[in-house]
């Protein structure tokens, strides 16, 4: 099992930035991707960004040229930078870690609110 620690949300106004950041403990060798993801009050969670062992990254197409996703493989922690922020990317964020896709590595935790004010 891997467990998850998450930070860095909080109130922000738009055009504003805010850096999460998750770090994985535990049975960490398995991990392949890690990610982003975020429920929006009344949404199903969805894919913000992952990023793959090897660096290959991919966005979903609202964040894509504002939030920039970035992992340190030695200390299996990885970190989302969220620059313009719009009030539509208010939501609970969540790290989660995959062995291959599909297959989370730890159970959803509380997640890092995030509230853009307009």
């Amino acid at each position: 099992q891997v467990q998850l620690v998450e930070s860095g949300g909080g109130l922000v106004q738009a055009g504003g930035s805010l850096t999460l950041s998750c770090a994985a403990s535990g049975i960490i060798f398995s991990i392949s991707t890690m990610g982003w993801y975020r429920q929006a009050p009344g949404k199903e969670r969805e894919l913000v960004a992952r990023v793959i062992k090897d660096g290959t990254t991919n966005y979903a197409d609202s964040v894509k040229g504002r939030f920039t996703i970035s992992r340190d493989n030695a200390k299996y922690t990885v970190n989302l930078q969220m620059n313009s922020l719009k009030p539509e990317d208010t939501a609970v964020y969540y790290c989660n870690v995959e062995k291959f896709p599909g297959l989370f590595l730890a159970s959803w935790g509380q997640g890092t609110q995030v509230t853009v004010s307009s």
